[in-house]
């Protein structure tokens, strides 16, 4: 389930065209308001937005999904998408068409499923959302509501987290759209090795990162880190130090970096390896981020994440 090839890209200008066209609803909507009070909203009452998450049910315990609009960009709940077979299997026990089996559901929440990665081994597993969301592509997953997946992915996957990797040093990483061969959302939630863990704790003495997600993309921000043996050398990443993850990161990505970059979320990738000491998790997370605009960047977490 380590993603490797891809579904059609979505290009840029949809994303803002989408985001673009709920603001001309919204003015259109709040115009129409004011010429008519008995028919219309109540004077300084927001117009709704026509792409705002759909709440969940009361009592499902389930945070909103993408509504109608966005599947388009996000996928639709008949897709026949492998991973989304199984997300549908252990939350609704669908069995997967042939000759697709049925996978082990590690975890079940409203939110979440936990599989096995492939290979299986203690360090390697799948946080994949119960929404339909094909990947980081998906603009749904800026918006605000968006339940926490990378939080998610650490508190299952640290030392005492219901499914832990058994490895000394963590990562969570997502692939960009162009590389992954599975097109529903899924964490990697895997090993890094410990020259990683290092290089990273060296950059931060440095001064070598962004302390603020502000000065995430400015040059200083950007170091060389060695991939895994095999995976090509050396790749440039944007570095980030956050102290939680309670922040949503594919927004942080998308305000700080793509945006004012002019470049497409669907190329991105982002890695997250919580910072360890002697004793254990050291308080604090390094974020990565690359794609190909930077020099020698990569749009994959594959080359930092030990799988096998």
């Amino acid at each position: 389930m380590n993603g490797q090839s891809n579904s059609q890209e979505v290009p840029r200008r949809q994303f803002f065209a989408l985001s673009g066209a709920v603001g001309a609803a919204a003015l259109l909507a709040g115009a129409a308001g004011t010429g008519n009070a008995a028919a219309g909203p109540v004077p300084g009452t927001p117009a709704p937005d026509p792409c705002a998450p759909t709440p969940a049910p009361p009592g499902s315990g389930a945070s909103p999904c993408p509504p109608a609009q966005f599947q388009r960009l996000c996928g639709s709940p008949a897709d026949n998408d492998p991973l989304w077979n199984d997300v549908q299997y252990c939350t609704h026990g669908t069995i997967p068409p042939p000759p697709q089996l049925p996978p082990d559901c590690l975890k079940t929440t409203p939110d979440y499923v936990v599989l096995h990665g492939k290979p299986e081994n203690p360090h390697n597993y799948l946080l994949v959302p119960t929404c339909r969301i094909t990947g980081i592509e998906c603009p749904f997953l800026t918006t605000p509501g968006v339940e926490n997946y990378w939080d998610d992915a650490w508190q299952n996957a640290r030392s005492g987290g219901s499914v832990p990797v058994q490895y000394p040093n963590i990562g969570l990483g997502i692939n960009s759209q162009g590389i992954r061969s599975l097109n529903q959302l899924h964490i990697h939630m895997a090993g890094v090795q410990a020259s990683t863990q290092r290089r990273l704790q060296d950059l931060e003495s440095m001064g070598r990162m962004a302390f603020q997600p502000s000065d995430w993309a400015k040059p200083g921000s950007q170091a060389l880190i060695t991939g895994r043996p095999g995976t090509g050398g050396d790749r440039t990443y944007r570095i980030l130090r956050l102290p939680n993850l309670a922040q949503n990161l594919f927004r942080l990505l998308y305000d700080n970096v793509v945006q004012p970059a002019g470049l497409d979320m669907a190329n991105e990738t982002l890695i997250v390896v919580p910072k360890m000491s002697a004793t254990g998790f050291a308080g604090s997370f390094y974020v990565l981020n690359s794609d190909t605009s930077l020099h020698d960047g990569t749009s994959t977490c594959d080359k930092l994440l030990v799988y096998t």
